[in-house]
């Protein structure tokens, strides 16, 4: 599959029962082959910004927990220092509220791109593509 096509694929899922974490974890690790069902468990509690829309982004999130489990602690800091950028770079920050405008009035980036993005960053981290 095609970065977009799995970014597609968290997407449909973001819309389909599964919150931003869960879908980008769902995405990734199918992607790659893994079982994720203890994953999509530990990220429940990662919808809009860990429950609160004050808190990091639950797609960037569950991207960085899919970085550290295919790094397997090999260069695992850099991978998530350069998925937050990459995140950042392509959404315009890290914060669920800000992302969402919900003391601007402005939407920065979208769910489903805040999705997006955060797979195709995690993509790039890990240098996997099938």
């Amino acid at each position: 599959m095609t970065k977009k096509e799995i970014a597609d694929k968290a997407v449909y899922y973001k819309h389909n029962g599964y919150n931003c974490a869960q879908a980008v974890v769902k995405a990734l690790s199918e992607a790659m082959g893994k079982e994720c069902s203890t994953l999509l468990l530990a990220t429940a509690g990662f919808a809009t910004g860990m429950g609160t829309m004050d808190a990091t982004c639950g797609a960037l999130i569950g991207a960085n927990l899919v970085v550290g489990l295919a790094t397997e602690r090999k260069n695992t800091l850099d991978k998530s220092r350069t998925l937050y950028h990459k995140f950042l770079d392509s959404c315009g920050a890290t914060i669920c509220k800000d992302l969402k405008g919900k003391n601007s009035g402005v939407v920065m980036c979208s769910c489903e791109d805040c999705t997006r993005n955060a797979v195709i960053a995690a993509i790039d981290v890990i240098n996997f593509e099938k």
